[in-house]
């Protein structure tokens, strides 16, 4: 291996496609591109396919690199006929349709996070199967392979036709509610109770350094869900807790044991390296930050100046920022509010600071729950777009009670899918060291105990 060579990493979001290709020694970004996804919560997977070529193309195109990785966002339902064809528009991670499925699969199998690492919420793929079969039984019917949305691209890109070709790793499939991160198999009558049959094809699960494909020519590596392969990318191991600010909001931290949370708020991931992925969800993250900018007609850098002129605890104002429902807690149904208002304290620098304080305070109300589990952490890494603004960090900092580390910029989960191909180009048992540089450390100033209690007394009632 020489350091010409090239590898491609992919992340295929809820909202783009990116792609960085790297020197697959030094990680040295050599090229990049992406492009928009459509919006909404069930989207045809073609654009997806579409929109990865442009990008393949835009940086030099499938012969200018030796190997490539995908990541893509987790959960989401591609059903293939016994033609390989789409069955019907794929259903995403946010779409809440499929709550009561979810429900239903728990209670059909108490014992389901013990089985599957998680209890299922609607994000779940065995939950979106259900609503499958209960909404869409002709569909369901024709389902003959059922694929996530970074196997499907895998697989598309191989070109191969064979659904046998179907291929993933433990840490994507360890979102679909029919799978066993401790045992490493899928758990198949999980997946009838769903989908009504079993007779389908799985794709087959490959080691986190192997290719899922490999004809001499086209390499391609074993992919991961998104945030497996953001921990991947940022550097993270054993003991770190990563808080990922994008559509939704994450929590979650690199463990060497498995988790099994029965209340349901933790997910019991496997990770893309070997160990395990104990995680958290908020669906609403920095596109709260966004709406809340849009609705005060300030820029995002002016949000955050505005937001860092109030007091901790914005003078009272309590913002719950459930826009789309939410997750963690699971509540669907949940709805955003502002509560607490008083004429003296309804200003916009409180309403700033309050819609930050709503948001930090969910994904700490999730981090609290993976150490209620046991997960140990001594290192709370800080990533996402939002991770830039000042007032998220200050926000962060005071609501934790830490230090918070901000590594720097970069495209964490497509070189996460890069760094795994080179781990796989290289056929050496340990990663590639690709030197992240110096983490910007955020000191903690002082704690908001009060602030922090507050929410989390009135998440805990949601």
């Amino acid at each position: 291996m020489t350091s010409t060579l090239k590898v491609a990493g992919v992340d295929s979001s809820t909202q783009s496609v990116k792609i960085v290709v790297r020197d697959a020694i030094t990680g040295e970004l050599l090229a990049s591109a992406s492009r928009p996804h459509p919006d909404g919560t069930e989207v045809d997977p073609a654009h997806w396919w579409r929109a990865l070529q442009e990008v393949i193309q835009e940086v030099g195109g499938l012969d200018s690199f030796d190997a490539i990785g995908i990541a893509g966002q987790q959960h989401g339902m591609v059903v293939l006929d016994s033609n390989g064809e789409v069955i019907r528009p794929a259903l995403l991670w946010n779409d809440t349709r499929s709550s009561d499925a979810a429900k239903a699969l728990n209670s059909e199998f108490p014992n389901i996070h013990k089985a599957t690492g998680s209890k299922l919420v609607a994000s779940f793929t065995a939950a979106k199967l259900r609503w499958l079969r209960d909404n869409e039984p002709e569909n369901a019917k024709k389902v003959a392979a059922v694929a996530l949305p970074h196997d499907w691209l895998s697989w598309k890109l191989s070109g191969s036709k064979d659904l046998n070709d179907l291929f993933t790793d433990r840490s994507d499939a360890s979102g679909t509610g029919y799978f066993n991160p401790a045992t490493d198999k899928y758990e198949l009558d999980i997946l009838e109770a769903a989908l009504g049959h079993r007779n389908v094809i799985l794709p087959r699960i490959i080691k986190a350094n192997e290719f899922g494909f490999d004809n001499g020519k086209l390499k391609i590596a074993a992919g991961a869900g998104d945030n497996a392969s953001g921990a991947l990318g940022v550097g993270a191991k054993v003991g770190d807790l990563i808080i990922s600010l994008g559509t939704s909001g994450t929590a979650f931290a690199v463990s060497a044991t498995p988790t099994n949370d029965p209340s349901g708020e933790i997910a019991g991931f496997a990770d893309a390296s070997g160990n395990y992925l104990p995680l958290a969800c908020t669906l609403n993250a920095a596109k709260v930050f966004n709406a809340t900018a849009e609705l005060l007609n300030l820029s995002f850098d002016k949000y955050s100046e505005l937001a860092l002129q109030a007091e901790p605890g914005a003078g009272g104002l309590l913002f719950m920022p459930h826009f789309d429902g939410e997750r963690t807690p699971d509540r669907p149904n949940a709805k955003g509010s502002i509560s607490g208002i008083t004429h003296a304290n309804f200003t916009p620098a409180n309403i700033a600071r309050a819609s930050i304080e709503g948001v930090i305070a969910g994904i700490a109300y999730a981090g609290n729950g993976l150490e209620k589990l046991g997960v140990k952490f001594n290192r709370i890494l800080l990533i996402g777009g939002a991770a830039k603004n000042p007032a998220v960090r200050k926000v962060a900092t005071e609501i934790f009670g830490s230090e918070i580390s901000v590594p720097p910029t970069g495209e964490y989960v497509a070189d996460g899918a890069a760094r795994q191909a080179a781990w796989a180009l290289s056929k050496k048992s340990d990663l590639p060291d690709w030197s992240k540089g110096e983490f910007e450390k955020i000191p903690l100033e002082k704690k908001s105990t009060e602030v922090r209690n507050r929410y989390f007394d009135a998440i805990s009632q949601i």
